[in-house]
């Protein structure tokens, strides 16, 4: 069941406002529709991200996508991170079919803990999370605030932001070195 519509801007998506997303679901809830959710940095979006989505998209009839805001993905991934800032990274899941919502998390305290607000805010009938990404008692306050929590497999063997950016940059370095060799 595609809730999006051919003629409405995939940005439309977007929905920063929890009142406003809330309002969206409680109207998806009474026409029956189940909701899950999935949070994640989604920086350099590759196949292991689509595939995920394609899988999250199964386990309701509206799949909301939290991203993680620059400020937060800095806190946990350190200060060359994210590549792709917040905006461009909603937009571009706004773009595919398996995404119904889009909304930033940016409520993480000063110690980097994440807050649940949007969980809080929707209630998900599902959460889906990818393996490894929350410890066990991440896991267990989330199923306050949700009826089910699935735990998929990562959806690429090898692919992943950090490998991404690792192979790139050796690749960069690498010829970069050769090249000033070539010149020495």
């Amino acid at each position: 069941m595609a809730i999006s519509s051919n003629k409405r801007p995939p940005t439309k998506k977007i929905v920063n406002e929890y009142a406003t997303l809330s309002k969206a679901i409680e109207g998806l809830r009474a026409v029956d529709y189940k909701i899950a959710l999935t949070i994640g940095s989604w920086d350099l979006l590759h196949i292991g991200h689509v595939r995920y989505l394609r899988l999250a998209k199964e386990y309701g009839d509206a799949l909301v996508v939290g991203v993680d805001s620059d400020r937060g993905i800095k806190s946990y991934k350190g200060e060359l991170r994210p590549v792709v800032p917040e905006h461009e990274r909603a937009e571009m899941l706004s773009y595919l079919d398996c995404v119904d919502f889009i909304t930033t998390i940016d409520d993480i305290d000063d110690q980097g803990r994440w807050q649940y607000e949007l969980i809080k805010a929707i209630h998900p009938d599902v959460f889906i999370a990818v393996e490894d990404s929350y410890p066990q008692e991440q896991l267990a306050e989330i199923r306050k605030h949700c009826a089910e929590v699935i735990v998929l497999p990562r959806q690429a063997e090898t692919t992943s932001t950090s490998k991404l950016i690792q192979g790139t940059i050796k690749k960069h370095l690498d010829e970069m070195y050769k090249l000033t060799e070539k010149r020495s």
